[in-house]
């Protein structure tokens, strides 16, 4: 499994300062055009940046989604999608001419060298709840002269300067709001709450529709016939590049198993895409879901009857279903110490977290039993972070994107009539 880590993230970043110079020169001479817009996704064709295509190209906007590779591209032409080679010449064209540029990630899901001068919209791709940006520490860590402060320093100052060019980050509530603008440091002005377009998919249509939906392609990926079988996710979130710390023994395979078999449920094991991990299951009972069979897990989540996870954002969204969650936190104190977390865990998982495989699978045992008193605890936790539940956050996102292109020629239309009146 590909591993990244932030500390040889950055250092590429510092070796390549000539490129994005060059880049800055370019966008200083190339206009860019008054109705196109770009789109990417580090996780491709998919999460809130489908979402918010799907609004744009409905109301009109001229629109190229960048792709990484030649699957990306095919799952763009399956869906009707224009699309560019992000790294190609033509891909940083597409950037530079672009008056709108909507990421997921970082700038590095469109051309990065040709981002500068656009108005760019930061969708991001989750609740927070790990520390994240300029919160973290883990953001500037560098493999390149690790010991030297400075580094770190002009690493934060890089990273500052960049996320300056954000124009809008929508957020999915005021809690969330707080943490998105002192991670980006960015002003409430340019963070609305309008809700995540990534989750409009969780709140589109009836319960069983969406149900049925996301069990078929839950079947689809996994080339399986699910029936009437209970499904059961892990996703572990990623740890800066290390391996996840909780993959079972050989004994915990065996409860794991034993469970399964008698609640005849399927556990699906979903390692973080920048994660590194070895998963060798022993049973037919456990299957893979890698980021290479589903780019996006999101539209998933009605499709399962229970979630295993630590600290990812997938807890959250998770209410919208509503789905029961158990927290597996085998590292909890390492974890908070090296990267952080927004408030105390416990107010989000509860006093006592799984820290073994053999609690977890007891508790998910208990929830396949009778998921009541999880389901209401996970409807709780997503009230806390989900402003809106109404399927419809793209439409604001677009909207507000909108009234900020169309506000400067709004105020030029006023000063050349009040001209022209002679006031």
């Amino acid at each position: 499994m590909a591993s990244f880590s932030f500390g040889a993230g950055n250092a590429r970043k510092l070796r390549r300062i000539p490129l994005y110079l060059a880049g800055r020169l370019l966008t200083a001479v190339v206009p860019r055009s008054r109705d196109r817009w770009v789109f990417g996704c580090a996780v491709g064709v998919a999460d809130g940046a489908l979402a918010l295509w799907r609004v744009a190209d409905t109301a009109g906007e001229r629109s190229t989604w960048l792709v990484a590779d030649a699957a990306q591209a095919r799952d763009a032409a399956d869906l009707g999608i224009r699309s560019v080679r992000r790294d190609s010449l033509r891909g940083l064209w597409e950037t530079a001419r672009a008056r709108v540029v909507v990421v997921t990630h970082g700038f590095g899901d469109v051309n990065r060298y040709a981002v500068v001068g656009a108005f760019v919209v930061q969708l991001w791709h989750g609740i927070p709840l790990k520390r994240i940006g300029l919160d973290s520490p883990e953001t500037t860590r560098s493999t390149f002269l690790p010991r030297w402060s400075a580094v770190n320093r002009l690493l934060a100052l890089l990273y500052r300067r960049t996320m300056r060019q954000i124009a809008l980050l929508p957020a999915a509530s005021h809690l969330v709001r707080g943490r998105l603008e002192t991670a980006f440091g960015l002003d409430d002005a340019r963070v609305p709450v309008t809700g995540e377009p990534r989750v409009d998919v969780l709140s589109s249509g009836s319960a069983e529709d969406r149900r049925r939906i996301a069990r078929a392609a839950l079947a689809t990926a996994l080339d399986i016939d699910l029936g009437d079988r209970r499904v059961v996710l892990y996703a572990p979130t990623w740890r800066d590049g290390a391996a996840d710390p909780a993959i079972p023994t050989p004994d915990d395979w065996a409860s794991i198993d034993a469970v399964l078999a008698r609640r005849d449920a399927v556990l699906l094991i979903r390692p973080h895409p920048l994660g590194a991990g070895e998963y060798r299951a022993p049973s037919e009972r456990v299957r893979m879901l890698g980021s290479d069979l589903v780019a996006d897990v999101t539209p998933l989540l009605p499709g399962l009857d229970a979630l295993i996870t630590d600290y990812s954002s997938l807890a959250f969204d998770a209410g919208l279903v509503p789905l029961p969650v158990v927290f597996f936190a085998p590292d909890l104190e390492a974890y908070v110490a090296r990267r952080g977390l927004y408030g105390r865990y416990r107010d989000v998982a509860g006093d006592e977290p799984a820290r073994t495989w053999e609690a977890t699978i007891a508790r998910v045992d208990g929830i396949l039993d009778d998921p009541a008193d999880a389901i209401t605890a996970s409807r709780r936790r997503s009230a806390a972070v989900h402003a809106h539940r109404d399927g419809r956050n793209a439409e604001r996102v677009h909207r507000a994107i909108r009234a900020r292109l169309d506000a400067p020629s709004r105020r030029t239309s006023r000063t050349a009539a009040s001209r022209r009146n002679g006031q």
